[in-house]
């Protein structure tokens, strides 16, 4: 029998959200209900608000989240009732053609729940990457559900579900930053925060922080940034420049989603250097670049999807991390609030006066 719960909904495109019931079906084959305990507020959230994703309102939104499984289909093993887990939107398929070439953090037939969770007239939501935990219970499918340590707290577990790990991945797996490398980082908001603390993690010897809010470059800062460049005041090429020896970064991170930054990351890098792509560009936005350059410098440019992680792989490794003291991911919660708290949370967002605000049922 279907739950009733609260929710927060986006009806249409550039509207506010607002609170509904949310009908939350029963776990059939597959499936997994959770009680969802903290949710952050990110960036494709607003995004799927201003249409940005598709137009397949009405949307229940949330997706970076940790909570309690409550119940599981008949066939679920992997995770069962009382387990804390993370959610992921990579439930990773085993069957297609990336995992059977043993790369399954590129799946490429990803799932999620099969069940609808529906408004109380019966309309149909549409969960926000497959998750809709901006809501006090939610269907996912079981592979979306990673287990971790319960001693974490679910306002910091709950970050790695979505740009804290874009950001720790584009670093760690996408980049393959290597101990003593040289790193530059393109936008310092939360996923660009998660990447400078990824390439300290791995061992970067000089980290340099690009933005053009001084605010975040303080925060970069405090998040491992040896070096920090306003890029409203100084032109990023020639300051990474010269912080390198004259050369460039051997891997650049563009933490933006825009073309102009792209490009600056593009000339920022040492020859045969790496350029990572994590930030998420409007659908009209397009790069311009002489193929010469392209050609001629070398290297890598390496879009990242989700941090090219592998939950089941990853999240409790991260975890681990943080409960040993060597990944500070409380760093990131800017604010935890209520579920009614989610529009004017992402007015702040906008503002850039936060890294994460986080619900927090």
């Amino acid at each position: 029998m279907a739950q009733q719960v609260s929710g927060v909904i986006s009806r249409s495109k550039g509207a506010p959200v607002e609170m509904a019931t949310v009908l939350v079906p029963d776990p059939g084959p597959g499936e997994a209900l959770v009680r969802v305990q903290a949710c952050g507020v990110c960036h494709t959230d607003l995004h799927y608000r201003e249409g940005a994703i598709n137009d397949d309102f009405p949307f229940l939104l949330g997706h970076e989240a940790a909570g309690v499984v409550e119940a599981v289909g008949p066939d679920v093993v992997d995770v069962g009732p009382g387990d804390f887990v993370i959610l992921n939107w990579r439930a990773v398929c085993g069957q297609c053609r990336s995992c059977r070439r043993g790369r399954p953090w590129y799946c490429f037939s990803t799932h999620n729940a099969t069940q609808k969770m529906t408004l109380e007239d019966g309309t149909a939501l549409s969960p926000a990457l497959g998750i809709g935990a901006f809501a006090e219970k939610t269907l996912v499918a079981a592979g979306q559900c990673t287990k971790v340590d319960v001693a974490a707290k679910p306002e910091v577990a709950g970050l790695l579900g979505c740009g804290v790990m874009a950001g720790l991945g584009a670093a760690l797996f996408t980049g393959e930053i290597g101990r003593g490398d040289s790193v530059a980082v393109f936008g310092c908001g939360g996923v660009g925060c998660a990447a400078i603390a990824g390439a300290r993690l791995a061992g970067a010897a000089i980290v340099i922080a690009v933005d053009i809010d001084a605010r975040k470059l303080d925060q970069a800062r405090e998040f491992g940034a040896t070096a920090v460049v306003n890029s409203s005041e100084t032109d990023p090429v020639s300051a990474i420049q010269s912080l390198t020896e004259g050369n460039g970064a051997d891997v650049c991170i563009e933490a933006v989603g825009n073309p102009k930054v792209f490009e600056q990351a593009f000339y920022a890098r040492d020859l045969a250097g790496t350029v990572v792509q994590v930030g998420v560009p409007d659908p009209q936005m397009r790069i311009d670049l002489p193929m010469i350059d392209f050609f001629g410098r070398g290297g890598r440019l390496k879009p990242s999807w989700y941090g090219d992680c592998l939950p089941s792989r990853d999240f409790p490794m991260l975890i681990d991390l943080y409960l040993q003291g060597r990944l500070d991911l409380e760093r990131f919660v800017s604010e935890t609030i209520a579920l009614d708290g989610v529009e004017d949370a992402f007015a702040r967002m906008q503002r850039g006066e936060v890294l994460r605000s986080v619900v927090v049922l």
